[in-house]
């Protein structure tokens, strides 16, 4: 057990911190609240050296006025700081600060997944030719521990899927449409007044948010370099009450989820709404809450559950990373490297294989499903199960009463595209094909 007294005596280990919104506040209060329990868990004192803010001159409650500036660099590249948390988020200047702050032999902590997923490869390398550590456990899932497990846990086994709703506004603004039928602006208005989502959504209602965390996922699972924006992205903008009804009648939910696999022909990274069983793990995540569900060769099935955002979960992430380096610095070591890749080619999404739902308005006339059911035949797609329903309100004079609910086995991306530009425009068909995929059935 470590003596407090003599971790106390040794020469501190200094922090500067990038940033003091919402998380790097609690940070700060954190390291300064609970000096005696880190050095404990460190076996050395932990003490903040500066705080870099656009604005030094703002009070803020608690944290001693003299340690902030507005001028990060200077903050970097002094010689007595031996950690840098970076909290201001964006790729510039956050991508200098840090490049420089490794360069100077200081090790990283971070939760920008935007920087982490352009710029990774090139930080990882200049961490590791420092012998200093990159550690972002915050920038994917909040509190959620899912970088330490794939980059160490993990690292051992062959994991084939990662699959995983990792955006806590998208989630909450789904489940708001589940469970009270709203539409998706009025869902999004409400998911404003909890505080789930910012005043532009626009990252996380598009799936950049997520795209950027799957990209780190997939770097981490599969052991390669993928960037963000070779991650295939859909939003949930365009989500309905009939998409979540058609779920539902399914027994499935609407899950934005971030997929990432890898199989035979190379790694897939995508972002995009699915259906997904009410009865798997990630059906019943509800609220902001993240998930991540990771599918191992010889671990098997694996589930991780958490509070995916909000100031307290994601400064739970950042401590966590903060004492695990500050112990490697007391043991004059560094963390397990992330510059060391394979090269496995990056399937686009025509090549990618899943399930499909599709929903399309027909004509209610002998011939129709026949039809249909070769244009799939003719793409190589197989049906799993067909539904027709009458349209209520429509008589079967005007010919367009009837809709059809198709569930594909799996298929490829590219020949269900082709399916649904024959489908759009056919005389027997009246209206533009609706298309989801379908994941974890």
């Amino acid at each position: 057990m470590t003596n407090t007294t003599d971790s106390a005596s040794a020469q501190p280990i200094r922090v500067a911190l990038l940033g003091c919104g919402v998380v790097g506040s609690q940070v700060a209060r954190m390291i300064e609240s609970r000096t005696e329990d880190i050095a404990a868990r460190v076996g050395r004192q932990v003490e903040l050296a500066g705080i870099a803010v656009a604005h030094p001159d703002r009070p803020r409650q608690g944290l001693d006025s003299r340690l902030f500036t507005d001028d990060p660099t200077v903050l970097v590249n002094r010689d007595d700081v031996d950690i840098v948390i970076e909290l201001i988020g964006g790729i510039d200047p956050a991508r200098q600060l840090l490049t420089a702050a490794l360069g100077k032999g200081h090790s990283v902590v971070t939760a920008n997944k935007a920087l982490l997923a352009a710029h990774g490869t090139e930080l990882h390398a200049v961490a590791e030719s420092n012998g200093v550590d990159l550690y972002y456990e915050a920038a994917v899932a909040g509190a959620i521990p899912i970088v330490r497990p794939l980059r160490e846990s993990l690292v051992g086994d062959q994991i084939t899927r990662v699959m995983g709703i990792v955006n806590g506004t998208t989630n909450y603004i789904l489940d708001q449409m589940t469970s009270t039928g709203a539409r998706f602006d009025e869902a999004l208005a409400q998911a404003k007044a909890q505080g789930y989502a910012e005043a532009d959504p626009t990252a996380d209602v598009e799936g950049y948010d997520a795209a950027a965390k799957a990209a780190l996922l997939s770097s981490l699972a599969f052991h390669t370099q993928l960037r963000g924006d070779q991650v295939y992205r859909e939003g949930i903008t365009e989500i309905t009450p009939d998409d979540i009804l058609a779920a539902r009648d399914m027994d499935c939910v609407v899950k934005l989820l971030a997929v990432c696999q890898a199989g035979p022909d190379g790694i897939s990274a995508r972002v995009h709404p699915a259906l997904v069983p009410a009865t798997h793990p990630l059906g019943s995540v509800s609220g902001a809450f993240n998930a991540v569900f990771i599918e191992a060769r010889e671990a098997g099935r694996l589930m991780f559950l958490g509070p995916g955002a909000g100031g307290s979960p994601t400064a739970s992430a950042v401590m966590g990373d903060l004492v695990t380096v500050a112990r490697n610095l007391v043991r004059g070591v560094a963390g397990p490297p992330q510059d060391v890749y394979g090269e496995f080619p990056i399937l686009p999404m025509s090549e990618v294989h899943t399930r499909f739902h599709l929903r399309l308005q027909v004509r209610d006339e002998p011939g129709v499903l026949a039809e249909i059911a070769k244009i799939f035949a003719s793409h190589s797609v197989s049906l799993q199960t067909v539904q027709q329903s009458a349209v209520e309100g429509t008589d079967r004079a005007d010919g367009w009463s009837a809709t059809l609910k198709v569930l594909t086995h799996e298929a490829r991306e590219c020949d269900v595209d082709e399916c649904v530009n024959e489908l759009t425009g056919h005389h027997y068909v009246n209206s533009d094909p609706r298309v989801i995929r379908v994941e974890g059935m």
